[in-house]
């Protein structure tokens, strides 16, 4: 089995077995960032393509600098269309996080575009994903049962369909996207409103239910926030980002030279 099988494998194999896990996520392009994050020895790193001006060329640099320290990376593309997921997949993309999932025929069509025949419609190339061929034969014939598909659960529509969406075979998880869930039930920026709560608390149970694991992310990473989240029932949490590190950092900054002021 080659490594790249056996990294992906390993990962979907503890989403399923709801092993409490933890991610990076990533917003800036440079691939430095990324080989920095990657030290932290995280399960997995994300990169989010929906909220940066990361380009797909940009996201297999990052994907290549994830795997040099054989971290799984798996990208949030900007929408669901194949023009965006074909190539990240082709880039070598260890599985998708798709943001905005509602309902089962978007998970359908979905499928459709990250499995191969007979699973999906994943059409056949040659690219990074393959070792530029050298692993081809093993990539194809592997890539369904260990590539990873979660879904980002971030409306009122998609916590009231969530058994639905978990039920698919092909769906390893879930990621609660609290900004726009709050947005959703009318509490903008409130991602600790009590409706908040109650909504991701329906999808953590039915993730439960399903076996299927769920996480979300931790703006500040700190033991406290953590914690909160494992007691509500998340499985696996993703800490902070490039983004907040630097915010935070900056933040801070401010404060010490104001105080000396």
């Amino acid at each position: 089995m080659i490594e790249s099988t056996k990294r992906r494998s390993l990962l979907k194999q503890k989403l399923r077995d709801r092993e409490r896990l933890f991610a990076g996520w990533i917003s800036y392009a440079h691939p430095s960032i990324t080989e920095t994050f990657a030290r932290a020895h995280f399960d997995c790193i994300f990169i989010d393509m929906e909220h940066s001006t990361i380009s797909i060329e940009q996201g297999q640099r990052i994907i290549a600098a994830c795997h040099g320290e054989n971290i799984p990376c798996i990208p949030r593309p900007v929408s669901h269309c194949n023009d965006y997921i074909k190539p990240l997949l082709e880039s070598g993309a260890d599985g998708m996080l798709i943001q905005m999932v509602e309902t089962s025929s978007q998970v359908k069509n979905l499928i459709d575009c990250i499995k191969y025949p007979a699973v999906g419609r994943r059409t056949y190339g040659v690219n990074r994903a393959h070792a530029y061929g050298l692993d081809f034969d093993e990539y194809i014939h592997t890539w369904n049962d260990s590539s990873i598909f979660l879904l980002q659960i971030e409306s009122v529509l998609g916590v009231q369909n969530i058994d639905q969406l978990v039920s698919f075979r092909d769906v390893d998880g879930v990621m609660i996207g609290p900004l726009d869930l709050a947005g959703s039930l009318g509490v903008p920026g409130q991602t600790k409103h009590q409706l908040v709560l109650e909504a991701s608390q329906h999808v953590i149970d039915a993730c439960k239910r399903h076996g299927k694991s769920c996480g979300t992310q931790v703006a500040n990473a700190t033991s406290a926030e953590v914690n909160f989240l494992f007691d509500l029932g998340y499985s696996y949490a993703i800490l902070g980002s490039d983004l907040f590190v630097l915010t935070n950092w900056v933040a801070d900054m401010k404060n010490l030279i104001t105080s000396f002021q």
